[in-house]
Parts: C-alpha cells; structure tokens; sequence
C-alpha cells in the first residue's frame, strides 16, 4: 500500500493536533496545588516533623532499670571458716534512676518546637517552589502569546513575499528587496522555533516541580490574566510577621533557643536514683538488705560552669536573631514598596503600547501595504513598517513578560 508525500504529512499534522487537543489544560491554581501536594522535597520536610513529634512523645521517658545479681562478703576459694556467718551470701540488687519532672518537661518541649521548626521550613520550600512554578507559567503565557504574533507576522511577510514574486517579472519589485523579505521570513521562523523549543523547555521544568511524568502532555489556561494589586497594608511590618514564612521561620528558631535556654537552665536541678539491695545468706544467717536514695548535686562549682556558659550563649544568639529578623522586615518591606513602584510604573507602558504605539504602528504598515497592492509604494517600504512593527510587539511581550515576573516576584516576598 503506497503513499504520497502529503498523505504523510496531513497524517503528521493531523496526529499532532489530536495529541495537543488531548492535552490536559492546567491553571495557575490547579499548578500550585499540585506542586503542594506532589513535590517530593515538601514530603521530606513532612517526615522530617513526624520524625520530631515522635521523639517528643519519648521525651519524658525513664531510663531503664537496673538489676544485678552476685555474692556479698563470700570468702575466696581455699579460705577456711569457722562460723556460718563468715560463709557470705548472694546479693540481688534493683537500681532506678528517677530523672526530675522539670527536666523531662523541658526537653518534650524543646523536641516539639524544633517539629515546628522544620514546618515551618517546609513552608518555606514550598513558598520557593510556588514562586518557581508560577514564574515559569508566566513565561509560558508570554511565549504562547509570542507564537500567536509571529504566527501572525509570518503570515504578513509570506504575502509580501508573494506580491512581490508575482510583480518582478513586471519590473514592479526589486530582486534585492525580495532576498531582504525572505531574509526576515527566515529570521521570524528561527523565532517560531525559538520559542517552541523554549516552552517545552518550560514544560519539562514545571512537570518535574509538578512530580509528572515527562511523557505526559501538558497545555497551560492562555486566558489566564494577570493583575496587579499592591496591599498597602504590607507598609507595616507586623503584617509581614502574619505572612512570611522565613520570619515564621526565624521566630520558631528564636523559640526553639530559648527553650534550649531553659533546658540547659533546669539542668541546675538535681536528678535521683534508688537502689534496694537483698542479701540471701549462704549459712545459717538472717536474710538482710540495704536500701539507698542518692540526690545528685548539680550546683558545684566544678559541674555547673558547663551549664551556665551555654545559657549565657544562648541568650546572645536569641538576641542576634532578633536584630536578624527586624533587618529581614525592613528589607522586606523596602522591597515590595520598590516592586509595587517598578510593576506600576510596567503596567503604564504596557497600556501606552497596547493603546497607542502598536495599534498605530499596525495602521500605518495596513496603509503602506494597501498602497503597495495598488503600486503607490515599494516593498522596501513595507519591510520598514513591517519591521517597527514587530519590533514594538517584541518590545511589548519583553516588557509584559518582566510585568509577570515582577508580580511574581511581589507575591513571593510576601510570602517568602
């Protein structure tokens, strides 16, 4: 069974289009949701705190006893007596240590602040991952309205390609003015296929963040819109404590020192132990015992210097922390006021080229190209109005894809 050359590629096109048409459309949304719930970094963050609340339940654990089994005042072999009571006896003994209430307690909660800790991390992590992938779904958004410009440029130049082929053999067109449109023909194809290759890119990079398959086809919502609106409230850094995970982050450090200033505080407390000890007699002797309560003495000199240095370290570390979250709040908020700046300051170009600077660019390359179809003008003449057209809608999707960004970047740092 034989087939020609355009049954193939209809077939190739047709096959295509069914591929993408079964593609499965992906909001920003249902994207983050994802990156929540699949990426396998968070899980670890996940485990990491279950781990933590684990050893916190046995924070308040005993040791575990002692018990001990030999002989009591026995004579070595080859030793004689004379009396039973020289005979010695077995001695069995039962040893528990009892650790202070306080210090158990203080250790359950430094394990349980430090589960937080590492919560509070993973929202962190996560916040970064949010901030990647939505960056990357911006850009794509940028790049597939890219694709529709120069699907439609390439449409305009290829009839200008056309016109003028059908006009040199009338001398109405120059050769050299055809080899510069083809020329620029080329340069929009190399463009086209710049940008495919850049979203697949894109793609790959936000299905491994998403933990999908990389053979799983993917599109993204191109009616997506993007709008900014700055929260004057964020001048005030009491509302960044609310939202930022890095400072959430800080404070649970801060929290997690002072309560390793109190365990190391309670150490000064004393510690207990009992011990019961039964002697059994090898001779004609009563059975005796020995019982003894021990109270350790952490207050002299020689064990306390260890303890009270820590403490005196960990009140300096809690106090550079402290300093390091306010200099993150001021940074933070001079940050977003200089974004809210940048991104309004886009947003008025971004108006200006799609109000003015576009849509007079496009009428004045409409009435060049009308007055070449009636032989009023050349087609260098068009390829110039052609080309300040393309440039500004370039000019306008760079600038609409650094307007994204910006807002991408704003809603990372509130919630960083």
């Amino acid at each position: 069974m034989k087939y020609n050359t355009k049954t193939i590629l209809l077939t190739a096109v047709l096959g295509f289009a069914s591929m993408k048409s079964q593609a499965q459309t992906w909001t920003l949304d249902s994207v983050l949701a994802v990156v929540e719930n699949n990426n396998p970094t968070l899980q670890v963050y996940d485990s990491r705190a279950r781990a933590l609340d684990a050893y916190a339940e046995g924070a308040r654990s005993w040791m575990a006893p002692m018990i001990g089994v030999g002989t009591f005042m026995k004579p070595y072999p080859g030793e004689t007596t004379e009396h039973e009571n020289e005979k010695g006896a077995w001695m069995f003994s039962i040893e528990q240590e009892i650790p202070n209430p306080a210090k158990l307690n203080a250790s359950k909660r430094y394990m349980a602040a430090r589960s937080n800790a590492e919560k509070q991390a993973r929202s962190v992590r996560h916040n970064a991952l949010r901030a990647e992938a939505r960056s990357l779904y911006y850009q794509w958004l940028v790049d597939e309205k890219k694709l529709s410009t120069l699907a439609e440029n390439e449409e305009i130049m290829e009839l200008m390609l056309r016109l003028s082929r059908i006009r040199y053999p009338y001398n109405q067109a120059s050769l050299s003015s055809i080899y510069r449109a083809e020329g620029r023909l080329g340069e929009v194809q190399n463009m086209i296929s710049a940008t495919k290759s850049e979203i697949e890119s894109i793609r790959h990079r936000l299905q491994a963040i998403m933990a999908l398959p990389a053979e799983e086809a993917m599109m993204i919502d191109t009616t997506t819109r993007v709008v900014f609106e700055p929260d004057p409230t964020f001048a005030d850094t009491a509302t960044l404590v609310t939202r930022r995970s890095d400072v959430k982050e800080l404070e649970e450090s801060i929290r997690i020192m002072q309560l390793n200033e109190e365990l190391r505080r309670v150490q000064a407390k004393p510690d207990f132990k009992i011990r019961f000890d039964h002697m059994q007699p090898i001779g004609d002797m009563p059975q005796s015992f020995s019982a003894m309560a021990m109270i350790s003495i952490p207050i002299a000199p020689w064990s306390s210097r260890m303890y009270r240095s820590e403490i005196k370290g960990a009140r300096y570390d809690i106090e550079a922390m402290k300093y390091e979250r306010e200099a993150i709040l001021i940074d933070a908020r001079g940050r977003l006021t200089a974004l809210a700046a940048r991104i309004q300051a886009t947003a008025r170009e971004l108006d200006n080229y799609e109000s003015r600077i576009i849509p007079a660019l496009r009428r004045h390359h409409q009435a060049v190209m009308v007055a070449y179809e009636e032989n009023q003008e050349q087609l260098p003449a068009v390829v110039d109005a052609w080309e300040a057209l393309n440039a500004a809608q370039m000019e306008y999707l760079s600038k609409l894809e650094s307007y994204y960004l910006m807002i991408s970047d704003y809603d990372e740092e509130i919630e960083k």
